[in-house]
């Protein structure tokens, strides 16, 4: 029966392999769970709405869909907060701006090439 690991004894380097990970105990160089995840593949179609739900009354304007990877979509996000000039972030492939600002992120959005549809009311 192996024994239990214990967290205090994990390797983090090897002077064989190198750096270690720490979660898959791989060589940073071949590290399985650093890779990045793809792309999720949808309909092709940007959808935009407002919400406030479980907020405690802050609206925030949401975008789903964007075919970036997580990389990119950080860096669209970024240039998306400076042109509305607020806040936001990215969580789970869900672009957040807060505020209301859904006419202006449609018009972004279809400027850099993205069929866009505004969703909800």
């Amino acid at each position: 029966m192996p024994m239990p690991r214990d967290r205090n004894t994990d390797l983090v380097y090897s002077s064989e392999r190198g750096r270690i990970c720490s979660r898959c105990q791989r060589p940073i160089a071949n590290c399985a769970c650093r890779t990045p995840s793809p792309v999720a593949e949808g309909d092709g179609i940007v959808r935009v709405r407002r919400e406030s739900k479980g907020r405690g009354g802050k609206t925030v304007t949401t975008a789903t869909g964007i075919p970036l990877p997580e990389a990119e979509l950080k860096t669209l996000a970024r240039e998306l907060k400076q042109r509305c000039g607020s806040g936001g972030s990215v969580k789970h492939g869900v672009l957040e701006i807060q505020g209301d600002h859904c006419q202006l992120l449609i018009d972004e959005l279809r400027e850099r090439g993205y069929t866009v549809k505004r969703a909800g009311g």
